[in-house]
Formats: C-alpha cells, sequence, structure tokens
C-alpha cells in the first residue's frame, strides 16, 4: 500500500515538472519517499492507500496543506509560498513535514475531498468549439455542462483571450488569457448565450469565502499566472446576472431530464472538460448513449452538439466537437492540460 501511493506520488511529480511547477515536483519526490518510509506523510494519506491513479492523492495533500496556507494557520510554511508572497528555500520539505506532523488529524480529514481546480485557462481551449456551433447553427447557445465544479467555464464569453495580434471578446474584461495559440490562430465568429446551467456531484459555491478558499487551495502555489486568473474568475462569476445555475447532481440523471426539455430555438450544447477520466468505462458508454439517443431526434431548429476537453488513450488533452443532426464528429485542437496552449487541428 504504501509502495503504491509512493508510486502515485512520483507520477504526480513528473506532471507537475511537465506542467510547469517545479516546487510542487520537488516536494512530491520527498512526499513519496516520506510515504514509503512511514512517515507523516504516510499518516495523512493512508486511508487513500488503495484509490486509484485518478483519485489524485498527491494534490489532494499538497492542495489540503496550501489550504492552512492561506488562511494563515502555518507561518512557518507561510515564507516558502508564492501564493502568500514568500519564496522556496532548502527548508522546505521539512516545514512541510513539520506541518504534517502537527496537522495530522486534519489533513486526514481534508484529504477526502477530491481536488477542484475549475481551470479557467480550459475556457480558451473551448472557445473555438463554442463560436463553431453558434456559426453552424446561426442560433443561441444553451450551454449544460457535466461536472462543472464552480461553474466558471460557463462564463467563457466573458473573458478577453490575445495571441500575438488575434483577440477575442471584451478588451476590458478582468480575465484576460494571453498567448492562446500555439501556431495560426483560427477565425472565430462571436457567439450568444441564452442559458447557463451545470451540474457536480460536490459543486464548489465560490459565492461563500470557503468556496472560493477550496479553489485557490489547488492551483500550484508557484504558478502565479493561474492563480490570478482564477481570482479574477471568481469575481466575474459573482458579478454575472444571472449567475449559471449550478446543480448538485448526478451527471447522467441531471443530463438526461435537462436534454428532456423542449430546446427549440437554441442550440444545446454539452460540455466537459477533464470529467470523464473520473467515470468507469460504463458510465461512460452510458454517457455516450444518452446523447446519440437525443442527438437522433435533434433538428435543424434545435440542434445539439456534444463539446469535451478531455484526456486520449496516450494522455494528451483532445477537444472534440460533435454536432447533430448528423452526428459529425472532429477533433478541433490539442491542448495542454490546464487548457493552453492551444494547437488549433480544424
Amino acid at each position: 500500500m504504501k509502495d503504491h501511493l509512493a508510486h502515485l506520488c512520483l507520477i504526480q511529480a513528473r506532471l507537475c515538472n511537465r506542467l510547469g511547477s517545479p516546487m510542487y515536483a520537488g516536494l512530491l519526490d520527498d512526499v513519496a519517499a516520506d510515504v514509503r518510509s512511514g512517515g507523516p506523510a504516510w499518516s495523512v494519506l493512508q486511508d487513500l492507500a488503495g484509490c486509484p491513479e485518478g483519485a489524485y492523492p498527491a494534490l489532494r495533500l499538497l492542495g489540503s496543506v496550501h489550504r492552512l496556507v492561506l488562511e494563515g494557520r502555518v507561518p512557518v510554511l507561510a515564507r516558502h509560498y508564492p501564493s502568500v508572497g514568500g519564496t522556496p528555500d532548502g527548508a522546505l520539505w521539512e516545514d512541510l513535514r513539520a506541518v504534517l506532523a502537527e496537522h495530522t488529524d486534519e489533513l486526514r480529514e481534508l484529504v477526502q475531498r477530491p481536488p477542484q481546480t475549475n481551470e479557467v485557462g480550459r475556457s480558451a481551449a473551448l472557445l473555438g468549439g463554442y463560436t463553431t456551433v453558434a456559426a453552424r447553427t446561426g442560433l443561441p447557445l444553451r450551454l449544460l455542462e457535466i461536472g462543472t465544479s464552480a461553474g466558471l467555464n460557463l462564463v467563457w464569453d466573458a473573458h478577453h483571450y490575445r495571441s500575438g495580434s488575434w483577440s477575442w471578446g471584451d478588451p476590458q474584461a478582468p480575465v484576460r488569457i494571453d498567448e492562446v495559440f500555439d501556431g495560426p490562430a483560427p477565425a472565430l465568429t462571436d457567439a450568444q448565450v441564452a442559458e447557463r446551467a451545470g451540474c457536480d456531484l460536490d459543486p464548489v459555491d465560490v459565492t461563500t469565502e470557503d468556496g472560493r478558499l477550496t479553489l485557490l487551495s489547488f492551483v500550484w502555489p508557484d504558478q502565479d499566472v493561474r492563480r490570478a486568473r482564477l481570482a479574477a474568475a471568481i469575481e466575474v462569476f459573482r458579478a454575472a446576472t444571472p449567475r449559471p445555475r449550478i446543480e448538485r447532481a448526478d451527471a447522467l440523471t441531471w443530463l438526461a431530464d435537462r436534454l428532456g426539455e423542449d430546446g427549440a430555438g437554441v442550440a444545446t450544447v454539452v460540455t466537459h472538460s477533464v470529467v470523464t477520466t473520473y467515470f468507469d468505462e460504463g458510465t461512460r458508454a452510458e454517457l455516450d448513449d444518452l446523447l446519440a439517443h437525443h442527438g437522433a431526434r435533434a433538428t435543424a431548429a434545435a440542434p445539439l452538439a456534444r463539446l469535451s476537453l478531455e484526456a486520449d488513450a496516450a494522455g494528451l488533452f483532445e477537444v472534440r466537437l460533435r454536432t447533430w443532426p448528423g452526428g459529425e464528429e472532429r477533433l478541433l485542437s490539442t491542448v495542454g492540460g490546464h487548457g493552453l496552449p492551444v494547437r488549433w487541428a480544424a
């Protein structure tokens, strides 16, 4: 069990290194060794000893510790965390290990919560899909997002996107996403949104301080751009009128109910990003069948689309769009794990 958990920590260390967090990459090497030796990292994570890779125990641990830092409760660590003005040094691991030992019981409880990132950079990856549906149908969009977390990506059209001389959206928007495309930028049209709704098994309410801290705690502390973007997106969501409707619900049950409603006069877009990785094979098949069933009933006056950002079999992230009537599916782009950069393929 210890070896399994240590192995998952090392996998995550490699991912953090690849995705630009040397701080977490280095820490997780130490966490893995501590788990194997039965140290305080093992004491915190032991209830997750048999968990699958998709449970992300390493991110649960580091996110839970980061929450204590953001709450101002562990000044010994705060001096290392850029998210609160600190700078990592050679004492980081020993100071973190001391916090794990001192707060074991609380952290052991906190790591039961799955990571909730609601990565706003993924809005840039989905932008091309939404505008493609709007251009093809000439209709306003009805957005239904499963696994929506806090729903921040449902207000994607309130952000400003830039890539070289290309831009999309309001230049005065509080959320500005730069360097969107790796390569030429496509010509994207405008899009109007008629409705925004989402569901999640454990939605985060960012209108509360607890919800805000939950999301910020899972942003890696040495990634200033992501953290600033998320903080701004939270404020945009709070100010939205009306706010997207977020419900606590099972994805398939909720989606079946929503797709059963009258969709005339709008293009219904079912969207999900880094969600089906948490589904088992049977649930993924049920989702496919549900969409195909309603897709067969779609018309030009009530079209249906599925816009997804998910990892392929090799672990590479793809944005795919399937539209009905017709059921045509195509690869729009390949993207980074946090949504950027976007390599347009369509």
